[in-house]
């Protein structure tokens, strides 16, 4: 009888703790650390709402959530939630836009971590931890090394396969044109219209007053710009606003 009661007692116990616990997209599984799991809630919170713009202008991702953000940009989750993004755009491009052959219909595509990824750099430079080191990360992009992103390489064939012309509007410094133009077509990017980089006059704006600027010229030159794709909120905000406009997730930088 004592045996059967210290059972129950301990089925008990597990059930109160079962449900004390909570669950992470990071870890499905349930876990009875309470001080992981709320560091973990912590810092899912932070990345979070640096999606949703909440959290601006950030140099570095919290110490203590540096681990957490790595594992989450480089996780099946991260690959998920980009490909979510791109089939709604795939969406919207089956019933948007009616074309009308006068070669000014436009698609605008932003450059790192939209359509090549820095995640090999950043993972040998803390993996935003550390303040970015301009110079340190120019540098990488004159190895021409950014792999393809996937999700949006299909994207931008699509779009390009539609008759839009395709505009790549980068925060990038105008020198680094040859090691950019090199890098996006050894890994299969080709045909764009052009590709337009931040000369000496720009260098000093916001990149949101250089993109809005660059949207202002387009449209002044009659073209309709039916969506942009880009990974920062800089690259999206601002007016002309284009006709759609879609965020895929960036946790390590904040450009503003």
């Amino acid at each position: 009888m004592e045996r059967r009661h210290v059972l129950v007692l301990a089925l008990t116990s597990l059930f109160i703790r079962l449900a004390a616990a909570d669950w992470n997209i990071l870890n499905p599984k349930w876990s009875f650390d309470a001080k992981q799991d709320t560091l973990k809630n912590y810092c899912e919170s932070w990345r979070i709402n640096v999606e949703l713009n909440n959290i601006r202008e950030f140099e570095v991702v919290p110490q203590e959530c540096v681990g957490h953000i790595k594992k989450y940009m480089t996780s099946s989750q991260y690959k998920a939630d980009s490909e979510r993004a791109i089939e709604e755009v795939t969406l919207y491009l089956t019933r948007c836009c009616s074309l009308k052959g006068d070669g000014k219909d436009a698609w605008i595509f932003d450059i790192d971590d939209t359509l090549i990824s820095t995640i090999p750099y950043f993972k040998k430079h803390g993996f935003g931890g550390e303040k970015v080191n301009s110079s340190s990360l120019e540098a990488w992009m004159k190895e021409c090394k950014a792999p393809a992103l996937d999700h949006t390489f299909k994207l931008f064939h699509e779009i390009k396969n539609k008759g839009m012309k395709i505009f790549l509007v980068s925060s990038r410094k105008e020198t680094l044109r040859s090691p950019t133009v090199d890098n996006l077509i050894k890994v299969g990017y080709h045909g764009w219209t052009s590709l337009i980089l931040r000369g000496l006059d720009d260098e000093y704006m916001h990149v949101e007053q250089y993109k809005s600027q660059v949207r202002k010229k387009l449209e002044d030159q009659g073209y309709r710009v039916w969506g942009i794709v880009g990974d920062q909120w800089s690259s999206i905000k601002g007016l002309p606003e284009a006709k759609r406009t879609f965020k895929l997730p960036n946790s390590i930088y904040y450009l503003s």
